[in-house]
């Protein structure tokens, strides 16, 4: 499995991307050399589409699938939905509910079988959840001292308004599919519909 190993904080400096998106509160100090020089139309477009798939740890092929399922959805802009599914993935709701400290912890949290959709254990980072679905931890690691560390870590965070936690019992539901208002991603979805529609 092909897996990212950039540095969090340098890759959000060259993105322009504040830590926070990654689940982080630390602050890098310095500035990118390049913060003045003008980007062509190309270089913004392709920024935009490496940040998305920087912030939910999506690799340029399951991104492509991701933007083509988009595409054949019926209702909704093809850049809103790609935001939609990208939101839905099984790895970035546990990590909206408060159960990863980052999308990465999130992800290892699912590839461990530590999390249960509606009673099943998936271990499908990319999962797509739909509205109605409980996922929980799977009870023999809810007493686990890591999700205690991780609820003291993330016990300030918001949850979207469509998703409910349930931080006694380390479970949520999905409320509601999110619309584009809801996801607070700093990403022009606009300019990767351009980028890929060449």
């Amino acid at each position: 499995m092909a897996i990212d190993r950039t540095p969090v904080l340098k890759r959000c400096r060259a993105l322009g991307l504040d830590p926070v998106y990654m689940g982080l509160d630390k602050k890098s100090n310095r500035s990118t050399a390049r913060a003045n020089k003008k980007m062509s139309e190309y270089g913004l477009q392709l920024r935009e589409k490496q940040k998305a798939k920087f912030i939910y740890g999506v690799l340029e092929k399951p991104f492509r699938n991701n933007f083509a399922k988009a595409q054949k959805m019926k209702n909704g802009t093809t850049g809103e939905n790609l935001m939609i599914l990208l939101e839905l993935r099984l790895d970035n709701v546990i990590f909206r509910l408060g159960y990863g400290r980052t999308r990465k912890e999130a992800r290892q949290i699912v590839d461990h079988k530590h999390v249960r959709v509606n009673g099943k254990t998936i271990n499908i980072p990319s999962y797509q959840v739909k509205a109605g679905d409980v996922i929980e931890i799977a009870e023999k690691y809810k007493s686990a001292q890591r999700y205690k560390d991780i609820l003291e870590v993330t016990d300030g965070r918001l949850v979207p308004a469509w998703l409910e936690a349930n931080h006694e019992n380390l479970s949520g539901v999905v409320k509601e599919i999110p619309t584009r208002d809801q996801i607070d991603v700093p990403v022009d979805e606009m300019l990767i519909v351009e980028l890929y529609s060449k």
